[in-house]
């Protein structure tokens, strides 16, 4: 299973996009996305899943057209439901104790109004393992958020949820689990394809 984060757009850094509507991507994003595409078209992709935000739909789009296939929008991998806290600029966020906390043990706190990081690394790890057992050996792609493939991780590996921060998840990076009866194998973290020369 190809974990892919979506490409950048103009927020990134600056915004809490959460779900928001209507967050696609920059032209720095298009272009990361075309040279991941290009470094995976010569691989046997069976399926392209997508989270339903449009960044993630627009990557996903972009890795499909050397694919020929047609990517599945899929609530599992949607990103986390920040509640209260969508479309807050971090600038605002930071110094606040609810924030603080949250970034700390992820573990143990939530969103106000928002999903744990627990109850996101359950939807993720249910539907990755399904869709694993869906495409026995074959490779399918899964584009989606940096907080959801840092739980499919932490879930592959047995790591607690409070070292999210041990991973950096970058835009239009692949991240490569691989399933079977015998559970789950990190094969790589944060493969980011060069696009120095990409149009």
């Amino acid at each position: 299973m190809l974990f892919v984060r979506h490409g950048s757009h103009d927020r990134l850094g600056q915004v809490l996009c959460g779900r928001m509507d209507g967050v696609g991507l920059s032209e720095a994003g298009r272009r990361e996305s075309r040279a991941l595409a290009r470094r995976l078209a010569g691989r046997a992709i069976t399926a392209i899943y997508c989270s339903p935000l449009q960044r993630a739909r627009e990557t996903a789009e972009i890795i499909a057209e050397a694919s020929g296939l047609n990517p599945v929008r899929d609530e599992a991998i949607n990103e986390i439901d920040f509640g209260d806290w969508t479309g807050a600029r971090f600038k605002d966020l930071d110094g606040q104790p609810a924030w603080d906390r949250w970034n700390v043990a992820r573990g143990q706190h939530r969103p106000p109004n928002g999903e744990s990081m627990l109850e996101l690394q359950l939807r993720v790890s249910r539907r990755m393992e399904s869709l694993i057992n869906e495409h026995r050996d074959q490779t399918i792609v899964a584009v989606c958020h940096g907080d959801v493939i840092r739980a499919a991780l932490a879930h592959a590996l047995g790591l607690s949820l409070d070292r999210h921060d041990r991973f950096d998840i970058a835009p239009a990076a692949l991240s490569v689990i691989v399933g079977g009866d015998w559970g789950l194998k990190v094969h790589s973290i944060n493969e980011v394809a060069d696009d120095s020369d990409v149009d």
